[in-house]
């Protein structure tokens, strides 16, 4: 089992930044992946970032503003937000996976007002 916890959400203006950290617990050595989904009202959750083995993803939307980083000797995963449009608004969830499970944090309020 794997534990997650976010923080760093909030409210901003646009252009503005946020960090979002996620901090693991459990059996992380089992971890292959971790990021970043949202979830806006009314829409589906969507991947906002993700890394792998060393390798990162990004959703189209968000390249060149976000950026995802691990630190393994904390066991966190932080999304770096900036530039932030209204359009990002949404429910910010951590989730790491291993070879037979995905673990989601509670998720974390990010709201950018124009």
């Amino acid at each position: 089992q794997v534990q997650l916890v976010e923080s760093g959400g909030g409210s901003v203006q646009a252009g503005g930044s946020l960090r979002l950290s996620c901090a693991a617990s459990g059996s992380i050595r089992s971890i292959n992946s971790m990021g970043w989904y949202r979830q806006a009202p009314g829409k589906q959750r969507e991947l906002v970032a993700r890394i792998f083995g060393g390798i990162t993803n990004y959703a189209d939307s968000v390249k060149g503003r976000f950026t995802i980083s691990r630190d393994n000797t904390k066991n966190t995963v932080n999304l770096q937000m900036n530039s932030l449009k209204p359009e990002d608004t949404a429910v910010y969830y951590c989730y790491a996976r291993d070879a037979g499970n995905t673990y989601w944090g509670q998720g974390t309020q990010v709201t950018v007002s124009s």
